[in-house]
């Protein structure tokens, strides 16, 4: 059976602006992974009348309904019991949940539990009980009416953690077949080229199915197939990731991959070389998403963030000279720093970035969003040129995309445009 979906999530503070409603994503990607559709987000606010009345919606046009939020133990925290009602379950009081709510805030130093903390183990008669994890509020599930509910917490970390322990292995028993997925993860090439180059494929493809998405500064899509084991369907795909490459080419940087960073941190670790980053116009950005991954230690000895002019003299050397005629956003410049921090860091490879990220041109007239990218290794030196007609915090984003995607080519062999020096 194809199942179809209808998130909603309750919480004033939604509709306020106040947070974002990341809930919907996580759930959304998720059901998306199960290969189930998606077909409505819905946002109401803690009021029982207007949730009850979401809900009633969503029962005519949706097989499963996920509410998120409204699960907690405040007066306005009504979600369970408004479903319940709405679709005639009685309640009833779980004494296993209240003694690990009770268990929750004795082991929390200085927190005490008050009598309302407890109305978060009352739950419908026959529910799957979702474990929390990260909080005390239980998420649950329950069928009825041809519909399956299932109910999960507000704060992001709870809704995706249980996400994983509960949401995904209970609709995962509601389907017949399974579904496996692969990203195959693109930069340098728009989602709307991509999707061209990909068009006759992704109309023709039924099973497996090839779907394009834009990410930030970057473009994606994903390979699909239904089948009755894992090794069925990777046998589906294979033939079609063959030819996606094919087409493609190297823009693809990663399958099954998060983030430009991880490819280069992969690509460093399995070649044994080191890099380090002189940073200008991204502020320490490169080094910062590079260090965020775990284990960054093995191929990052360090980075060096000069912003001004008198920084990139005093602290990575560069000759004063230099900046004053060609200027700190200058391919000579960037070539500088990566050669400067190479050597004072001791990496294999240096990487130097400077640009114009705005609000106004540079002293030397060039325009925001020009950006040049140094690289310095034993075998190689050059620098790139870009020009991004963005606003200032992408400018940052994407500079910091290709200072990864030069590294990537380099490490991997892989030709570079004809802009270096």
């Amino acid at each position: 059976m194809n199942y179809t979906a209808e998130i909603i999530a309750v919480g004033t503070e939604i509709l306020l602006g106040n947070i974002s409603n990341t809930d919907a994503k996580d759930v959304s990607e998720a059901l998306s992974e199960l290969g189930i559709n998606v077909y409505y987000h819905t946002v109401v606010g803690d009021n029982p009348e207007r949730v009850r009345a979401a809900v009633d919606i969503a029962k005519e046009r949706a097989d499963i309904i996920i509410t998120t939020g409204g699960l907690g133990p405040t007066y306005d925290d009504l979600t369970k019991q408004t479903l319940a009602a709405a679709f005639g379950k009685e309640m009833y009081f779980d004494e296993a949940q209240a003694d690990k709510i009770r268990s929750y805030f004795a082991s929390q130093p200085g927190r005490k539990m008050t009598p309302n903390n407890l109305q978060q183990a009352w739950l419908p008669i026959g529910c799957t009980v979702f474990e929390n994890s990260c909080g005390t509020a239980p998420g649950c599930a329950f069928e009825s009416d041809g519909r399956h509910v299932l109910m999960l917490p507000g704060p992001p970390r709870e809704c995706r953690a249980m996400i994983k322990t509960g949401v995904r292995p209970y609709l995962s028993k509601l389907q017949e077949a399974e579904i496996h997925s692969h990203n195959i993860r693109v930069f340098g090439m728009g989602e709307s080229t991509m999707e061209a180059k990909l068009h006759d494929m992704m109309t023709e493809l039924t099973n497996p199915t090839l779907a394009p998405y834009a990410k930030e500064g970057e473009a994606m899509c994903r390979l699909t197939a239904r089948a009755k084991s894992k090794e069925e369907a990777e046998e589906m795909m294979a033939p079609v990731l063959e030819k996606v490459r094919e087409i493609l080419g190297d823009v693809i940087y990663g399958v099954d991959v998060d983030s430009l960073e991880q490819a280069v941190f992969m690509a460093l670790k399995e070649a044994g070389k080191t890099v380090a980053f002189a940073e200008s116009c991204t502020g320490g950005l490169a080094s910062k998403r590079l260090t965020d991954l775990p284990g960054a230690s093995a191929v990052f000895p360090g980075g060096i963030v000069t912003y001004s002019n008198g920084a990139k003299a005093e602290l990575l050397g560069i000759d004063p000279a230099l900046i004053e005629e060609k200027g700190a956003v200058s391919a000579e410049v960037a070539l500088e720093m990566a050669r400067s921090v190479r050597n004072r860091l001791g990496a294999d490879i240096g990487i130097g970035i400077t640009g114009v990220a705005g609000p106004d041109s540079d002293e030397k007239g060039n325009p925001v969003g020009t950006v040049f990218i140094g690289l310095s290794a034993e075998d190689r030196e050059m620098s790139r040129e870009f020009h991004m007609k963005t606003d200032r915090l992408r400018v940052r984003i994407m500079a910091a995309n290709n200072a990864f995607d030069t590294l990537r080519r380099y490490l991997g062999g892989l030709e570079l445009p004809e802009n270096f020096i």
